[in-house]
């Protein structure tokens, strides 16, 4: 492997390295052999120092030397600058973990065989979700729970913990990273064979762990999707109850005193024609005035049913139901931001019964001043602004009047603000979100692809 030519500093590293262990374990073998013989010539004397000492000696020198040995490495790695972690023993510790143990077992084990082969003080394996990279396992592990985010692979090797990153890709699609940091210490072209394959083996697992990750803020995500479709749906019944309490309202206020004064003009055209003699002025007075409430009464429905479903707004959207609105109130009505992109029914029905509301209430008297209306579609939101320079009631009975198109709009997800302006004006200001479903994105699995957000 390259770094490891005769002749070489790595070489020459290697070959102290292995003379000073060896020095140094036998070293322990013949002190520990020397003080066993000796305490077993004191205490069992002379004739049996000959038959015993020898085993006991090899049995506490081999029971010794398995405690010594990790600080007997650790004190070679110091004063010879080698590890006795080769590349092969760390690909091998790396198939191992890859082939057992869980996903969260196998991840930091990835993590430590980079560190311990490569010799790194922090190896960090990095998963690409979306469109960033997440930190799904760090060695040494680190107290913080929280993850860690880069948006791609040159804001992770700006990092100043990270020295050297070696790519995981499946084709052309990026779906980890590994890094390490070595401050102070070189990156040599063995640990960047090390980290390479590394990655080579443990592409097909990282590609589980990432596409695992994706469809769980997925599966996350359409649970999400699926409380806001509910809750929108929930709204919209809660509008369509208000819309139908202020119908039913509308109508008994509209019905109920002219019926009666229709059934008492009938009442008196039909005594007229049975008294004897019969009154033929009374009872032709009576059906004229029953004719002109009646049409009262029609004309009265008609207008109802506008309101209950404009054609106008229907066919030319809120901008346009709102100017023939204006045409019929007896102040002026200065009507800007129109026409706008036409949406949901329920989104410009919802801004248009309010903003009719406010009109017929604050222009339902003639004035001098008039009324500015400016309707607009921005940031998601269809807004209606209305500003009165000379409020012609109070806001508490303005508020009441927007009473029930108020607890609509809020039905539908929308807000309402009425302010005066201090100079006896009032502003009124409504805003709706222009879609009442959640955008459903599609649940599919995307590409995990480098680069800038």
């Amino acid at each position: 492997m390259p770094g490891r030519a005769a002749g070489s500093p790595a070489t020459t590293r290697m070959i102290v390295a292995k003379t000073l262990r060896l020095l140094l374990v036998g070293s322990f073998v013949a002190v520990v052999f020397l003080a066993v013989m000796a305490v077993a010539g004191l205490v069992l004397g002379i004739e049996q120092l000959n038959l015993l000492a020898p085993f006991a000696a090899a049995l506490v020198a081999a029971a010794g030397l398995g405690l010594v040995l990790a600080p007997i490495d650790r004190l070679v790695e110091q004063l010879t600058q080698h590890r006795q972690t080769t590349p092969y023993s760390a690909l091998a510790a790396a198939a191992a973990r890859i082939r057992a143990g869980t996903l969260a077992e196998a991840l930091p084990g990835l993590a430590e065989v980079l560190a311990e082969g490569t010799g790194a003080r922090r190896a960090v394996l990095w998963l690409a979700v979306s469109d960033r990279l997440v930190s799904a396992a760090v060695y040494p592990p680190e107290p913080v729970t929280a993850r860690h985010t880069v948006d791609n692979l040159g804001v992770l090797l700006a990092r100043p913990d990270t020295d050297h990153v070696v790519p995981v890709l499946d084709g052309p699609v990026l779906r980890a990273a590994l890094a390490i940091g070595k401050p102070g210490s070189p990156i040599t072209p063995a640990d960047q064979q090390l980290m390479q394959d590394v990655a080579n083996g443990a592409g097909l697992l990282l590609r589980g762990v990432a596409l695992n990750t994706e469809l769980e803020q997925r599966v996350r995500r359409a649970a999400e999707l699926a409380a806001e479709l509910q809750q929108s749906r929930q709204r919209l019944t809660n509008a369509r109850d208000v819309e139908r309490r202020r119908l039913v309202t509308e109508l008994s206020h509209v019905t109920t005193d002219r019926l009666a004064a229709l059934h008492r003009e009938l009442a008196v055209a039909r005594a007229a024609l049975t008294d004897r003699p019969v009154d033929l002025g009374r009872a032709g007075g009576a059906l004229a005035r029953a004719r002109a409430g009646l049409d009262e009464l029609l004309e009265r429905f008609r207008v109802i049913a506008r309101g209950v479903y404009p054609a106008v707004l229907r066919d030319q959207g809120p901008a346009g139901a709102l100017d023939e609105l204006a045409a019929d109130l007896p102040r002026p009505i200065r009507l800007t931001g129109g026409p706008i992109e036409r949406l949901d029914w329920e989104v410009e029905s919802g801004i248009y019964y309010l903003t009719a509301s406010a009109m017929q209430h604050l222009a339902g008297l003639p004035a001098e001043a008039t009324l500015r209306v400016h309707l607009e579609h921005t940031e998601g939101r269809l807004a209606v602004r209305i500003t009165d320079p000379a409020l012609p009631t109070s806001i508490d009975e303005v508020r009441t009047a927007l009473a029930d198109d108020v607890e609509r709009l809020a039905a539908l997800g929308g807000e309402l603000e009425l302010t005066e302006d201090g100079s006896g004006g009032a502003v009124l200001c409504a805003r709706l979100p222009d879609q009442l479903h959640p955008a459903v994105e599609q649940l599919g699995l995307r590409a995990l692809a480098p680069g800038p957000r």
